[in-house]
């Protein structure tokens, strides 16, 4: 696997040497500072380029833009409204231009509005290190008595209701600004800043898009745009939803195994794929991880690997951010059946046989503290994930663990 790291440009608290230090071998980062809709221009690309390749001292630095995270998809081409087809344009240009710059991989979403939703991004674990959490009774305090959304109460189990509702009543001021501020977050280091009236305005415009019809546009947008990639050799490749369940009454599409199967079934493309995230995907029980890298890895271009602790059996439920080998999902299963598929890719010619993959989140942990963070992107806690995930890799494909299980006895 191709080790990444994501850097989020000249503002991120990780220099690029940190970067080389960790062991990364490549990087993920994308133009957050180019509003939606608009294009990519060579120079911008270009600047980014020579960022990443140059050192905090000016020395060269070993790494390269390996995957582009995200071009962004506006809400125009989600809802089909407004400027879409000249967002749809611009989107075909940003794509010239970066596989002019030698850029092939490209990782979209279709969600609407908001990249992740969480609703604490500190939460302390028993170690004193903090991660991200998704607590269901919070964000149900939220959306029926906070947002107060219309019928939000009736998309919620009656105890979750009863449970938010008593929560509601003993939070302060500064609970509730706090819990709206980390809801409305979306995407850190992303191209927009929502205030609250501009979430409001936002979610009113969905009220009559089901999951049908965006997933309908989301083909649409393919259709529109797969042509222009695999004429240039590029990989699209959308990441799941996160979380992969209805939140505001919002529509989800990429939730589940049967979404990317209909995706890849319905514009058949190799520049069509998936960026496969475990954390996003690990969230929903019925997901199982290595399964799907086994059945859906001819199509997987990009990989996110990531652990989520699911904290009951309720689905949807609260679930937060755990070490990269704990969890919910079986990562060594998981990462087993990635390196079956680059053997496979490798056997077959192909070029991208080595998939990229970049250590996502991380717990806040030890010199994060002293250092401003990109909520679920810290040094030290990333640094622990590679570091784990690497291993996991180095055993996996060592040629002890390539041994029958004589031989493995002969050796001991």
């Amino acid at each position: 696997m191709k080790q990444t790291w994501r850097w989020f440009g000249p503002k991120d608290c990780t220099l690029i040497e940190e970067i080389e230090q960790a062991g990364a071998t490549g990087v993920v980062s994308g133009l957050h500072h180019v509003p939606n809709g608009e294009v990519w221009t060579r120079a911008e690309i270009e600047k980014r380029q020579a960022e990443i390749a140059t050192r905090s001292d000016g020395t060269p630095s070993s790494l390269k833009w390996d995957v582009v995270e995200s071009l962004p998809v506006s809400e125009d081409i989600k809802k089909q409204d407004g400027a879409w087809r000249a967002h749809l344009e611009a989107y075909k240009t940003s794509l010239e231009n970066l596989a002019e710059a030698g850029i092939k991989t490209v990782c979209y979403n279709f969600m609407p509005i908001l990249d992740w939703t969480r609703t604490d991004l500190a939460w302390r674990l028993d170690n004193t290190a903090t991660c991200m959490r998704f607590d269901l009774i919070d964000f149900a305090a939220f959306d029926i008595f906070i947002l107060d959304r219309a019928d939000a109460a009736s998309d919620f189990p009656a105890e979750v209701v009863e449970a938010a509702t008593a929560r509601h009543a003993t939070m302060l001021d500064a609970d509730k600004q706090a819990l709206m501020a980390n809801i409305v977050m979306g995407l850190p280091g992303a191209n927009q800043e929502l205030t609250f009236d501009d979430f409001k305005t936002l979610l009113g415009s969905y009220s009559d898009i089901t999951s049908e019809r965006l997933k309908s546009n989301q083909y649409t947008f393919l259709r529109e745009v797969l042509p222009t990639a695999e004429r240039l050799g590029m990989r699209l490749c959308c990441h799941p939803d996160d979380p992969p369940f209805s939140l505001l009454g919002l529509p989800r599409v990429m939730s589940t195994e049967q979404d990317y199967a209909e995706l890849i079934a319905a514009v058949d493309s190799p520049a069509n794929g998936i960026t496969l995230c475990s954390g996003s995907l690990g969230v929903h029980p019925q997901n199982d991880l290595a399964g799907m890298m086994r059945r859906l890895g001819p199509h997987v271009h990009f990989l996110h690997l990531r652990n989520v602790q699911r904290e009951s059996d309720m689905f949807p439920g609260s679930f937060y951010e755990a070490e990269h080998l704990g969890g919910s999902t079986d990562m060594v299963a998981l990462i087993a059946a990635v390196l079956s598929e680059e053997k496979r890719r490798r056997a077959e010619g192909r070029e991208d046989w080595n998939i990229p993959m970049r250590p996502d989140h991380g717990h806040e942990m030890i010199d994060d503290f002293k250092r401003p963070q990109q909520p679920g992107y810290p040094v030290t806690g990333r640094l622990r994930g590679l570091a784990e995930l690497r291993g996991v890799i180095a055993a996996l494909s060592s040629d002890f663990a390539n041994l029958s299980t004589d031989a493995r006895d002969n050796n001991a």
